[in-house]
């Protein structure tokens, strides 16, 4: 997830209130559709308020971060299910909220969630974040200035209308009105897309990027654009929370590792991520963790290290 803007509010959370998760977006409260990804996806699988802390995972977390006993945790709270706000606009929830939830606790910490635009926590790890989470893709061009543990896989895909009245086609979208969530990889893949076609004489990509992947979803489903691009999660959450008014349309592509960020010149506090989300995954709870958001499958056997991008 990749936007720019920064919202106004500052979220704080604690592993405990990280449990009171329902699932809402803005798009699917705009939408007229019932909150949640369904009625039993947010429900307690893994009893996160269970997690014990790891004797040998917290013995190498840094002394500044366990004297302190918070994790402190930059994310952008708008790309459902992956990272967003309940109900009432107040607590983060989704996949990477609940990963980090379990990974705070193995770590012996506390959970502190700040909301924050997305272009703008690189480069606060290490000063006003110990880490960043918001589906963050592991990138050659990210790994040289951060440290990152690998812990998720996802991919990219269209979505259109139902029945794709337009007849859209992902193997050629010149001339064709694609909403994205801004500063994405996938607007830059687009913008590249567009360069493309009028290369060849065509008509551009018309690319239309918002700052909240809610407004895309809404924007599609209400017949504003011929089609949207988005992270694969992203995707199949907004086929169900539209009620099947969009629809994935191709195959998913590019998959990628997401990586929890840590600052470049802090790797006691990165091997003690990795070392704490490799016992999440030995332990099957990430998986489980996950799978409460439909995305059991994408979670990876290996927390690596700065993996090559």
């Amino acid at each position: 997830m990749r936007t720019r803007h920064a919202l106004a509010a500052t979220v704080v959370t604690s592993a405990v209130a990280a449990l009171a998760l329902t699932g809402c977006t803005t798009a699917s409260q705009d939408l007229g559709q019932t909150p949640g990804a369904s009625e039993d996806s947010t429900s307690a699988a893994v009893d996160l308020d269970a997690i014990q802390k790891d004797d040998a995972v917290a013995a190498l977390v840094p002394d500044a971060v366990a004297e302190d006993g918070t994790l402190t945790l930059g994310s952008n709270l708008q790309y459902a299910p992956v990272e967003f706000l309940d109900a009432d606009g107040t607590t983060p929830v989704g996949i990477d909220i609940d990963i980090a939830t379990a990974l705070a606790r193995t770590m012996g910490l506390e959970l502190k969630v700040e909301n924050a635009g997305f272009d703008s926590i690189i480069p606060a790890i290490g000063s006003k974040y110990e880490a960043g989470m918001s589906a963050f893709s592991v990138t050659p061009e990210r790994l040289e200035t951060v440290n990152m543990v690998s812990y998720f896989t996802a991919g990219s895909q269209y979505a259109v209308a139902k029945g794709n009245p337009e007849g859209v086609s992902p193997d050629d979208l010149c001339g064709v009105s694609v909403g994205v969530q801004t500063g994405t990889i996938q607007q830059d893949e687009l913008a590249e897309l567009s360069k493309t076609c009028t290369d060849e004489g065509k008509d551009a990509v018309d690319v239309l990027p918002y700052d909240s992947q809610s407004d895309v979803t809404t924007n599609l489903a209400g017949g504003k654009l011929q089609a949207m691009y988005a992270d694969s999660p992203i995707i199949a959450y907004a086929v169900e929370q539209t009620g099947g008014s969009v629809e994935a349309l191709g195959e998913i592509t590019d998959a990628a590792p997401y990586g929890v960020v840590v600052a470049k010149d802090d790797e006691e506090l990165a091997k003690a991520v990795q070392a704490g989300l490799q016992k999440l995954m030995d332990d099957g709870v990430l998986a489980q963790v996950a799978d409460t958001w439909g995305s059991g499958a994408a979670v990876l056997d290996t927390a690596e290290l700065n993996p090559a991008g």
